[in-house]
């Protein structure tokens, strides 16, 4: 086992996972604590998953123009400066403003163009992360590293999620200003990444097969390679059953989807409006560590799960795991407790059922993938992936203002029929075997 490889795969990954955080959860937090009304909050913020939805369009281009290894510097200083900007740059809304949930998003203008260029930064890094980490690591080392890898990257969201949120809350209680409180976080993390991009320059290791493939000699073949990149696509959207596994990609998280982008604003905004009333640092703590905790737990346990039972037999329990746990947030929007403790246990038995009924999802995109062109075709599977979550949460802050949050929630258990519905037909046409552990 080469131990040089521990020098640089958890960073790497843990660095993967940063910018997608703060892109697309923190942003939420902050725009919502900064008098964003729930609407445009949830539009702008969801269009901000559209880099990781088509990001397969330009994937293969990662892979034969420079290095893998060039890639990954580049995005990270790329990401480093659109950081230490956004840290420059964070409006300062006043107070009033911010109390009556009156701030217009145009006031976030060039907020928005940071994170957006900091989502296509982020795209394209794990595009060369992954590549990168297949190259400089052997099979061996590559199945030893994978729980690694994605322990850190869990990591990264308890960080981003928990404790950069946890910091702008307790900023704001100390200093009663919370534009100032999250223009300190910002700069965190700037801080916090530009050191990691430094380290990894030095660290991250330059492999012989880490090699570009265009070069001056080929360059003539990018006639054949746009070509073969056609065919990826055409063979793709000519697999038996595509379009039925298209829509069961789309459908099978609605109710999570609309769900996700209204959480944080639940949590923090007033009782009178429908919301719990947590402070920032509590929303760190309740939804950014507990219940990123029990996504994990959950995840782990429906991986063991799926490889004792198969996908086919796993899909009922997940998808009932993945909606009835939502009902939860029915009960605290009809209740409104104000017990931290049962606040928590409700976001964790959400967050859990969850991290269960994804493994069915994650499943099913490898099985639908397998093939000639198996990892372009599962880029493709997890493009529709992201397209899955950005559509409804562009239109969840626009529902929830219209019938209020307990509405709101009731709408995502209806939203519960759609999962039903395709579980019930993509499980027809699934291989009774596959996903399951042989002895």
């Amino acid at each position: 086992m080469n131990k040089k490889l521990w020098w640089w795969i958890p960073t790497l990954y843990f660095a993967e996972g940063i910018p997608y955080f703060i892109v697309n959860n923190i942003s939420v937090t902050m725009f919502t604590k900064m008098g964003v009304p729930n609407g445009e909050m949830a539009l702008f913020t969801s269009l901000l998953y559209l880099p990781w939805t088509i990001k397969p369009l330009w994937s293969p281009f990662v892979d034969i123009i420079r290095t893998k290894r060039w890639w990954i510097i580049a995005m990270q200083l790329l990401m480093s400066a659109a950081f230490i900007l956004l840290t420059l740059s964070i409006p300062r809304p006043d107070a009033a403003a911010i109390a009556d949930k009156a701030v217009p998003v145009s006031m976030f203008t060039f907020t928005l163009i940071l994170f957006t260029i900091t989502a296509f930064a982020s795209a394209t890094h794990d595009i060369a992360a992954d590549g990168f980490y297949m190259l400089a690591a052997n099979q061996e080392e590559q199945s030893f590293f994978v729980g690694i890898r994605s322990t850190f990257y869990r990591l990264s969201s308890i960080f981003g999620q928990g404790v950069l949120v946890y910091i702008a809350g307790m900023l704001e209680k100390s200093t009663g200003n919370i534009p100032q409180s999250w223009q300190v976080t910002m700069g965190i993390t700037a801080v916090m990444f530009t050191a990691l991009t430094i380290y990894h320059t030095y660290f991250i290791p330059r492999p012989v097969a880490d090699a570009p493939h265009l070069d001056d000699s080929s360059k003539n073949n990018v006639q054949e390679i746009i070509s073969e990149f056609g065919r990826t696509f055409s063979t793709y959207f000519r697999k038996p059953g595509v379009w039925l596994a298209i829509v069961f990609m789309l459908l099978y998280r609605l109710p999570e989807a609309f769900l996700l982008k209204m959480v944080n604003p639940f949590l923090l905004d007033s009782v009178a409006d429908g919301g719990l009333a947590l402070d920032t640092d509590m929303v760190g703590v309740v939804y950014g560590t507990i219940g990123v905790l029990a996504l994990t737990i959950g995840g782990i346990v429906g991986g063991i799960a799926a490889s004792r039972w198969g996908l086919r037999k796993a899909l009922w329990p997940m998808a009932a795991c993945i909606t009835l746990p939502c009902i939860t947030f029915v009960y605290l929007s009809a209740v409104q407790p104000t017990s931290i403790a049962v606040i928590a246990t409700c976001v964790a038995m959400e967050q859990f059922g969850y991290g269960f009924g994804f493994t069915a999802y994650m499943l099913y995109m490898m099985y639908f993938a397998e093939g000639e062109f198996v990892t372009a075709h599962y880029a493709i599977c997890t493009a529709f992936m992201a397209l899955s979550m950005m559509i409804p949460g562009m239109f969840a802050g626009y529902l929830q203002e219209m019938v209020g949050y307990e509405w709101f929630f009731w709408i995502v258990m209806l939203c519960c029929v759609a999962t039903v519905v395709m579980t019930f037909l993509v499980r027809r046409n699934i291989n009774d075997s596959y996903g399951k552990k042989t002895a």
